[in-house]
């Protein structure tokens, strides 16, 4: 709507332009015309009235105080030559006679003769005017030629260029007022067009596999909006079939892959355990005077098999049902200071810059997080001439950070992708729980978890609680 006012607008200016140009061009041809016609008439007048000859030679006598008078009259100047193009009277005062040419261009006789009508027109421009100059034949009663008439002219076009100004001014202010009223009314039009197209716009920003998708509702819809509206609605039917079968299938795969890790964690233990009881069978000797102590080695290597599957199916059981969270509030900054006390590594420090950060949290979730990140720090120190661990606590807006850096090996980009897995370790003991028990306590309190990590210089993993 808009382009089509401003085309409009343009056209229009474009026409009336070329329109009032022609109408100039039109009235001065015809003005032209008609003061030649009426000088000429005069000439014939005083030609009829006169006592000399019509002839060439007694022109500037005919004409001598005539020309004047028919010059006043008209109120236009003019110029009388000879049929070979020789002025013989100008109407002009004498100091101006000077400025015409005393004698015409041979152009002039030429086309002059060469026209049916007997009159020609040059066109020309002076001081950025337009100049035009008539030149028509002088006939005695007999219709003879005589002399030759000159009438210049000056186009005058002062009026019609105002004219023009004023129209264009009233018409840009017009088209000003439409453009104005046609950009409010397109974006009404718009709006109203594109209410059902933001609507499903916003619906489908809003859809999550995580939960139920509401269908979208609209009244008194175009047929287009209609199928586009019906398309969404389809798609998030077969959407949340889709969410079903993949959660299912993400349940069914988590308990294949938690069965493959039970399993072989304990098969790791049940291995030395066998072995052991097939020597005691093959061995023992009841009749051996040591034989007692044989027994109690035995037996210590049984229990200790047996509580290293003890707690492997500790670890899984507590992975696999996280506790109810017991919200307090809480001085973060003490909570971990208490969690650092079970450690005795002398390279394990503590910086805060604050002595106390509220926050309600889970007392002891927030120890098994620090305790977790710590463990995986001290693992990763193995050959570590100055090994250091940094934990620092800082309070960030509406959340509190937890930082744990070490200058261990660092974490190898292959891995940084799957370090968060339930099931995933680098390492040559563990089962590989802590980091994923602790992204789960993170993410049930609507937190999160980075780390940035060095082959051979080290790793920061960083939380951020939420305070309330």
């Amino acid at each position: 709507m808009i382009l089509l006012v401003l085309i409009a607008s343009v056209l229009i200016a474009g026409v009336t332009i070329y329109q009032y140009r022609e109408q100039s061009k039109d009235y001065h041809e015809d003005r032209l015309e008609r003061k030649e016609e009426q000088i000429l008439q005069s000439i014939n007048y005083v030609l009829k009235e006169t006592t000399y000859p019509e002839t060439t030679e007694n022109l500037q006598y005919i004409f001598k105080d005539e020309i004047y008078k028919i010059s006043d009259v008209q109120n236009v100047p003019f110029n009388i030559y000879d049929l070979e193009g020789g002025l013989i009277r100008s109407s002009r005062p004498s100091f101006e006679i000077d400025s015409i040419s005393n004698c015409l261009d041979a152009n002039i006789l030429n086309n002059l003769l060469a026209n049916p009508d007997k009159r020609y027109v040059e066109e020309k421009s002076a001081a950025g005017d337009n100049y035009k100059a008539s030149y028509t034949y002088i006939n005695d009663t007999k219709f003879k030629p005589i002399g030759i008439m000159n009438l210049p002219y000056f186009e005058d076009n002062t009026f019609n260029n105002m004219e023009l100004r004023e129209f264009l001014f009233r018409l840009a202010g017009v088209y000003l007022l439409m453009l104005l009223s046609a950009v409010i009314l397109a974006y009404f039009i718009s709006k109203y067009i594109t209410r059902s197209l933001q609507t499903v716009s916003d619906m489908m920003t809003q859809t999550d596999l995580t939960r139920r998708n509401k269908k979208i509702f609209i009244k008194d819809t175009s047929e287009e909006i209609g199928k586009l509206v019906d398309s969404y609605n389809g798609m998030i039917d077969e959407l949340e079939e889709s969410a079903v079968k993949l959660a299912r299938s993400e349940r069914e795969q988590a308990w294949r892959e938690m069965a493959k890790q039970v399993a072989h964690e304990i098969k790791n233990p049940l291995t030395p355990l066998r072995l052991t009881v097939q020597s005691f069978e093959r061995k023992f000797n009841p009749n051996d005077p040591e034989a007692e102590s044989k027994i109690k080695e035995f037996s210590k290597t049984l229990i200790q098999q047996i509580d290293t599957m003890s707690s492997i199916a500790s670890a899984f059981s507590n992975f696999a049902k996280m506790p109810a969270q017991q919200n307090e509030t809480l001085n973060v900054v003490k909570i971990v200071k208490l969690a650092l006390d079970i450690f005795n590594e002398d390279y394990i420090h503590f910086i805060s810059d604050e002595e106390e950060i509220i926050a309600k949290l889970d007392r002891t979730q927030l120890i098994r997080v620090v305790t977790n990140l710590v463990k995986n720090a001290i693992q990763a120190l193995p050959e570590i001439a100055s090994p250091r661990i940094l934990v620092t606590v800082a309070s960030e807006g509406n959340q509190v950070k937890i930082s744990v850096a070490d200058n261990g090996i660092g974490i190898a980009d292959e891995f940084k992708e799957k370090i968060f897995e339930p099931k995933f370790t680098s390492k040559t003991s563990g089962m590989g729980l802590g980091l994923g028990m602790v992204k789960n306590i993170v993410e049930n309190y609507n937190g999160s978890i980075r780390f940035t990590s060095q082959v051979n210089k080290g790793t920061v993993f960083t939380v951020k609680f939420p305070k309330e």
